[in-house]
């Protein structure tokens, strides 16, 4: 489906700050102050020690409403919809997105089949749409992720970690969309499965201009997708350039280019 573009670039993130409801407390903050721009067919991975915020920024930034953030600071546009009010485009937002939450493979709901997983953002939208097209769709997904063709009709549980990864993967492509975030998608494959699903991301880029956000900590992972980084450390930015070997640290992070040594 081609589809027309009304913002200038991907995301825009000016002074983005977000925090997390405490429980019985106040409000946490995670993310403070973060601006950057991706734009169109861009890749931009963000890299930072646990606890820098790295999957509360692209959480929110994928619209989802599922960890308590809210954004208590500047704003960031997804697409050209606004992630701090964003009303009525949220779902606009998540159709034009495919977002690979962490662990997302653990998390895939039991009582339904693999086909149906996968085939959920479109089947939530629409429920009538043509099934012979859907299961086509899901078939092919599966093969490009080098799942047998058998796994549709199984549950979650029946699969390996390895495998429910890649079940979610499927279900984040499902949608074709202009936006992949995915954090730390590359968990649980192994050396072949990665490589088909780096494959896969490539692909779309290449063929319609899909724009990635990931999480990894891994410099291998960013230059084989050649992608630009984003160091977070405490929630603030503290490096941005492209590749590992490329950044410009703020003078309160040039002490941590440990954090993205290959």
């Amino acid at each position: 489906m081609t589809r027309r573009r009304e913002a200038d670039v991907a995301i825009r993130s000016s002074d983005l700050s977000i925090a997390r409801a405490g429980r019985g407390g106040p409000a946490q903050r995670v993310v403070d102050g973060v601006s950057f721009t991706l734009p169109h067919a861009g890749t931009l991975a963000v890299m930072g020690p646990t606890g820098s915020g790295k999957s509360s920024l692209v959480s929110v930034l994928a619209g989802s409403t599922d960890d308590g953030l809210a954004v208590v600071g500047g704003d960031a546009f997804v697409e050209g919809i606004g992630v701090r009010h964003p009303g009525r485009g949220i779902r606009q937002l998540t159709y034009l997105t495919g977002f690979l939450p962490q662990a997302a493979g653990a998390a895939l709901p039991a009582r339904l089949t693999v086909s149906e997983v996968i085939g959920e953002p479109i089947t939530g939208r629409d429920r009538r749409v043509n099934q012979r097209a859907l299961s086509v769709r899901v078939a092919t997904l599966l093969d490009e992720l080098l799942l047998p063709l058998g796994a549709a009709a199984k549950y979650p549980y029946e699969l390996s970690a390895g495998m429910r990864q890649r079940v979610a993967f499927a279900r984040a492509l499902v949608l074709q969309p202009r936006l992949f975030i995915g954090d730390e998608p590359f968990s649980n494959m192994d050396v072949e499965v990665r490589r088909a699903a780096r494959e896969a991301l490539l692909r779309r880029r290449a063929e319609y201009g899909m724009t990635m956000l990931v999480v990894t900590n891994e410099p291998e992972v960013v230059r084989e997708l050649d992608a630009d980084v984003l160091v977070l450390r405490g929630g603030h930015a503290i490096a941005y350039g492209h590749g590992t070997k490329d950044l410009l640290w703020t003078p309160s992070g040039e002490a941590d280019h440990r954090l993205v040594a290959s």
